[in-house]
């Protein structure tokens, strides 16, 4: 009987042994790299041998909302049984593209799709917008992945009605203001993420919240400094957001190239563009350590979030001499 005991706790170690060895090897082709989507955006620019404005934009939007739902493992964030609940970083990594193209499906709304303030909105996009800002940790009733399916189907009929003649309701304007706006908005999400990776290290920082006028007042009153640093626990999840958000406007600025090109080339701006899909597409290589590393800032060890940090200042930076250069005439 001891004998037999023996043999069934071996046979259940070995099992379990088994079991975690191949969900390790499934989590680590589910949080695998993806590849970049950039030459079948910027090949996207015409129908029929025919140009047509906002194409390439839109069809960057729509696969890398696409990617999010149909990448290996599907879409993770709203996951509530292991093992894909107990992974974060492709979640982290899916809500940084998320939030990105959930700024532009807005810009498309509020500017690129309307000719002036007082133009209707158009009737695919006030669709899509909303359904792709859903809670994307909700997983039933309705869940993020149908919804945000829904809001890709609405997109490729307006992308459609962008090539159809027919339909001269539906448009794309391709002019400096349009993307000054939407660039403007980038730049705040760029210096937000640059602010929470260089906490990884924690620093001391003064409050410039009201810099620069003398009249301006807030809510409640806040220290003069305060040592602001991410958790330990948080350092990969906002390296992962980070570098998901670069990902996402790496090719939605591919996009912009192609279709804003005239505007960009009149204002001497190509080089200012290339320049910040440089820095982005830095971002983008290979992570050689098993994990993110959080190493002070001159000490022995790395810092993969200082690192990331700098790369998306340096292409904050560009993208702030970009919007100078579209303001002026």
């Amino acid at each position: 009987m001891s004998l037999l005991n023996k043999s069934l706790q071996r046979t259940l170690l070995l099992s379990a042994a088994i079991l975690v060895f191949l969900l390790f090897l499934l989590s680590c082709w589910i949080s695998r790299e993806l590849a970049l989507l950039v030459d079948e955006v910027q090949n996207s620019h015409s129908v029929n041998q025919q140009r047509v404005v906002g194409y390439p934009t839109v069809t960057a939007l729509i696969r890398v909302t696409e990617t999010l739902l149909d990448k290996p493992g599907g879409y993770l964030s709203n996951d509530v049984l292991p093992p894909f609940s107990l992974l974060d970083n492709m979640p982290a990594w899916e809500f940084g593209v998320l939030e990105m193209s959930r700024d532009l499906t807005l810009a498309l709304r509020r500017d690129f799709s309307r000719s002036q303030s007082q133009s209707a909105e158009n009737a695919f996009l006030r669709v899509a917008q909303p359904q792709l800002n859903i809670d994307h940790q909700s997983w039933m009733l309705p869940s993020a992945e149908s919804e945000y399916r829904k809001a890709i189907a609405q997109l490729y009929l307006y992308r459609s009605a962008l090539a159809d003649a027919n339909q001269p309701d539906n448009q794309f304007y391709a002019r400096a203001d349009n993307l000054r706006s939407w660039l403007k908005n980038v730049e705040k999400r760029l210096g937000s993420y640059s602010q929470r990776l260089s906490a990884s290290v924690g620093q001391e920082r003064f409050n410039t919240d009201l810099a620069g006028d003398a009249e301006a007042r807030q809510s409640t009153g806040t220290m003069i400094a305060q040592r602001v640093q991410t958790s330990w626990w948080k350092i990969d999840d906002e390296f992962y957001e980070a570098r998901g958000a670069a990902w996402a406007l790496l090719h939605f600025l591919k996009a912009v190239e192609v279709d804003f090109a005239d505007v960009l080339h009149r204002r001497n701006a190509m080089v200012s563009l290339q320049q910040i899909i440089r820095e982005l597409e830095a971002t983008q290589q290979t992570v050689w350590s098993p994990m993110v590393l959080n190493g002070s800032g001159f000490g022995l060890l790395a810092n993969h979030s200082l690192v990331m940090a700098n790369y998306i200042s340096r292409a904050n930076a560009a993208l702030i001499e970009l919007s100078e250069l579209l303001s002026q005439g």
